[in-house]
Parts: C-alpha cells; sequence; structure tokens
C-alpha cells in the first residue's frame, strides 16, 4: 500500500498504470494487533480500506495463484474460485510473511494464529468466553484446562499479545464472583534461551522478570511437542490441559512464491538486489518480509546480511521501492535501499513496556508512552490516527468491554438451535 501511495503521486497521468492485487480489500497494520485483541482498539480502526486512499489504482480483489514473468503474466484467483490472467510490464512483489507452523502434533487444530486481524478480534471473545464457560461449571479439571492460557513463541508478537491479553482476563474477573486472578495460568514457550531477539539480552531479562512479578510462567529453551486435543506436552516433560494455545513462533515469507519463476534463496524469500530489483531478472522488484533484501548498514561486518522481516524496513523499502519503479519507467539512475535498524519498542500490558531505540534503553511507563506514539504515527492514514487516539482517550474515562461476542463467528447458531428444536418437537 505504501508503494502503490507514493506511485500514484509520483507518477504522471497517462504514464503508467496501477494495479494492486491482494486477497483482502485493506491493509492491516500488524503491530496493534495485540491492542485489538485486548479490546484497546477497535478491529477495524488498525485496517485501512485500499480503494479509499488509492484512488488513482486499479484494486483488486483476489489471490494471485501463479506468477510467470517471463511472459509477464500473473494467474489470478477471484473470491468465487474463478481464474483470470493479467498482462503486466514491471512486478512489484509485495506479499509479505505468514506464520511460520512446525510439524507438532495438533498445532493446526488447537493453535490460534496470530496474523490477522480476525484473529485478533476471535482471541479476545475465545479468552472471554473461556472466563463465561469456567464460571459456570463445577468440574475442577474442565475449570482449570478453561483458565489455563498457553503463548507459544517469545518475540514480540508473542510477548505483546500475552501480556495485553492477560492485562484483559484479569480486569474481566473482577465481574466473576468465582473466579479470581490466582485461578487463572498463564504460560509462554520459547524454544531459544532468550526472547525478544531484537532487543538486548538485558532488556529480554527484565521483560522475563516482569513477566514473572505477574505470575506468568516462562519456559526457555523448550518446545512443544504435542497439542493434540489441548493436551500440551513440553520438551522438559511438562504434561497440562489447556483450551486457549497461541501460537506465535515467528513468520516466513509468503509461499505463494512457489508458484512463480522468480530466484528465492534457502529460506524461500524472494532475492533482491540493494535498490530492491529481483537478482537477475529485470523490470521486477521485492520489499517486504517476502525478499531477502541486503543489510547495506551491516555489510562491513556480515556481507551475507539481509534485512528483518520488520515493519521498519518494510514501509522504508517501500518508498525506494516505488521511486527505483518511477527512475525504471523515466529510464533514470536507481538508488539503494540502506536503513540502519533504529531499535525497537513494545508494550508489556497497560503502563508498562520495554524500548530499546539508538542504544538507548527505556522501561516501564515512558517505553509504553513511546510504543504507543511511534506506532499511532505509523498507522497510515490521518482517519486512522485520529480514531485510535479516540479509543485510548474514551479508555481513560469508561471501563473495558468485557463482553464475548463469539457468536459472530457463528452468525447462524441460534437459527439452527430453534431449527433443531422444532424438528425434535415435530418428532416426538
Amino acid at each position: 500500500m505504501s508503494a502503490a501511495i507514493r506511485l500514484q503521486k509520483k507518477l504522471r497521468a497517462g504514464e503508467a498504470r496501477i494495479t494492486i492485487v491482494d486477497p483482502l480489500p485493506h491493509m492491516t497494520y500488524l503491530p496493534f494487533l495485540p491492542e485489538v485483541s485486548a479490546g484497546s482498539i477497535d478491529p477495524r480502526h488498525i485496517v485501512v480500506p485500499l480503494r479509499t486512499v488509492l484512488r488513482k489504482c486499479t484494486v483488486i480483489t483476489g489471490k494471485v495463484s501463479k506468477i510467470e514473468h517471463a511472459s509477464r503474466t500473473a494467474w489470478i484467483t477471484d473470491p468465487s474460485g474463478n481464474v483470470e490472467t493479467l498482462s503486466y510490464d514491471i512486478l512489484l512483489m509485495t506479499a509479505g510473511s505468514v506464520a511460520r507452523t512446525l510439524p507438532v502434533p495438533g498445532l493446526l487444530e488447537q493453535g490460534i494464529m496470530f496474523k490477522t486481524v480476525t484473529e485478533a478480534a476471535y482471541l479476545r471473545d475465545h479468552v472471554l468466553s473461556r472466563l463465561d464457560d469456567a464460571s459456570a461449571t463445577e468440574d475442577v479439571e474442565l475449570r482449570k484446562r478453561l483458565l489455563t492460557f498457553v503463548v507459544i513463541g517469545g518475540g514480540y508478537a508473542g510477548i505483546e499479545a500475552l501480556a495485553e491479553l492477560q492485562d484483559m482476563a484479569r480486569y474481566a474477573v473482577r465481574y466473576y464472583p468465582n473466579i479470581t486472578a490466582d485461578d487463572m495460568n498463564w504460560i509462554l514457550v520459547e524454544a531459544t534461551g532468550r526472547i525478544m531477539p531484537e532487543v538486548s539480552p538485558k532488556m529480554g531479562i527484565y521483560t522475563i522478570e516482569r513477566l514473572t512479578e505477574r505470575g506468568i510462567k516462562v519456559y526457555l529453551n523448550t518446545r512443544a511437542d504435542s497439542l493434540v486435543d489441548g493436551n500440551v506436552e513440553l520438551s522438559d516433560g511438562s504434561k497440562f490441559g489447556a483450551d486457549t494455545i497461541v501460537w506465535t513462533a515467528g513468520v516466513k515469507a509468503n509461499p505463494m512464491l512457489a508458484h512463480t519463476d522468480l530466484p528465492v534463496d534457502q529460506r524461500s524469500r524472494l532475492r533482491c538486489t540493494s535498490t530492491l530489483q529481483v537478482v537477475g531478472v529485470s523490470e521486477a522488484f521485492g520489499a517486504g518480509d517476502i525478499s531477502a533484501v541486503p543489510d547495506l548498514s551491516k555489510i562491513d561486518e556480515d556481507p551475507t546480511a539481509t534485512c528483518s522481516p520488520s515493519a521498519q524496513h518494510a514501509v522504508r523499502q517501500a518508498k525506494v521501492m516505488a521511486d527505483n519503479t518511477v527512475a525504471l519507467v523515466r529510464g533514470k539512475k536507481m538508488r539503494d535501499y540502506e536503513h540502519k535498524y533504529a531499535g525497537s519498542v513494545a508494550s508489556l500490558g497497560l503502563y508498562r513496556g520495554v524500548a530499546d531505540v539508538y542504544g538507548i534503553k527505556v522501561k516501564g511507563l515512558p517505553a509504553w508512552f513511546m510504543h504507543r506514539g511511534y506506532h499511532v504515527l505509523k498507522m497510515p492514514t490521518l482517519s486512522r490516527k485520529v480514531r485510535i487516539v479516540a479509543d485510548w482517550t474514551l479508555a481513560l474515562f469508561f471501563r473495558r468491554e468485557i463482553v464475548a461476542l463469539d457468536q459472530i463467528d457463528h452468525p447462524k447458531a441460534v437459527a439452527e438451535s430453534v431449527r433443531a428444536l422444532e424438528s425434535a418437537r415435530k418428532a416426538s
């Protein structure tokens, strides 16, 4: 979206036509997913409808199922399953990443991914509905299972989701007379020896200390061996039941690259040069999580280093890619992409955070303000910025909403239940 916005500003009328193809009609600002899962931000406020900001572009809602760049042809499958071909001159590949899954038994059936706004909103309702179910049962084992929440993956997404969800649940239990915060069991599982590798080891240790103080159990150097039927088995021998298992163990380049004739590296990412052109291919560019772009800021330390899969790089790459596309159209010189990673900010729940920016380490409330301030500034469009700030402002004066609208995922459930009762009555 960032690239397309820049292209429609820089290209003159009649100079080119811009076509955007995406399975979704909107862009999602992923750093705000944890706050959506906690109900701090309305889900619709972190998505930007493509058609409202790309007025000079043709937006096609569909999935690119195949690309044959040699013939400049893309095969597009629309929501109805119909396949059409689209011819083009220049290709900009920005298909991003998807959740990286592992062959863990039960993962696909029990794991809740955390990559889309739909998954974040679903997770909020799911956690609240577990409190409802636990409050209504007298079965001790079932109650324990319902109140056990597991997050697998100790990167930013996992830590922020865990902290935000626990904050929300701890607030909600005040309205359940037979449930206390101590009844809930929150667990983080990380396969490596540290969490949040983007920050310094000291900041990672600080984060673990804060999570532990809140009663969260942290398992390091531990893998999930099985999740079948919600029965969690860890590599250290631990076993317990959980009705909520969130999977945030990394991302991988969009697998649609396997259906193209474009070159990929050993991690199945699009191989690109420092000008964001696809290696060995003319008139094709790549940016964002799907691409392996040389990190020129680390060239002296490691000539093979590539840019990390982060929004910080993706948005900046998008601008350079758009500029280089315009340069290609006009026969001018392209420029290299170079950006030294500025650092990271993360929320650890309401009023708590960590930040490591240009080597300056900040903790607690100041880091939390930095996290919110940075991301609201980076959120595309003024209207979305205003809506998000309004959500935060209203939260200062009104209580959290603790209603679980999980029936949204099953809109016909009530009607089907009524029909089933009527059928049973007639049969009797």
